[in-house]
């Protein structure tokens, strides 16, 4: 995991000693890259020109280099860690075993074997009060 933003490294060494490390015991535990300049954000097309500046996103990338997943939002919303967390698990769980995990999928639950069979009778064996 790494986390990266126009910001300074001294900015976000400030931010670790300062904020994080008051919220998570010991800080974050992942580094944080300085994309001074916006090359990065470019790159994944999350960098504002106009404010100078990498908006909020996050990408989920698998072993291979591949996008499996990415959320971009604006500064005053806040992200879901345990989503965050949940998609990691269930994309190490679809990688490992080639089941797909259904919307809300938490390990240990229902997962789906994908197959011609499946096809129409989803609603067989997954539930929609089943994600939550």
């Amino acid at each position: 995991m790494l986390a990266a933003s126009t910001d300074s490294r001294f900015t976000h060494k400030i931010w670790q000693e300062e904020e994080l490390s008051k919220m998570v015991p010991g800080g974050v535990p992942f580094p944080m890259l300085s994309d001074a300049g916006g090359r990065i954000g470019r790159v994944y097309g999350i960098y504002d020109e106009d404010a100078g500046v990498d908006i909020r996103g996050r990408f989920l990338i698998d072993p291979d280099g591949v996008i499996q997943a990415m959320e971009c939002l604006t500064p005053p919303v806040g992200r879901n860690v345990a989503e965050l967390i949940r998609q990691v698990k269930a994309f190490q769980h679809v990688r490992a075993t080639d089941e797909a995990t259904p919307s809300g999928w938490q390990p240990g639950k229902v997962t789906l074997k994908p197959s011609p069979a499946l096809a129409g009778k989803v609603w067989e064996v997954w539930k929609p009060e089943m994600a939550f």
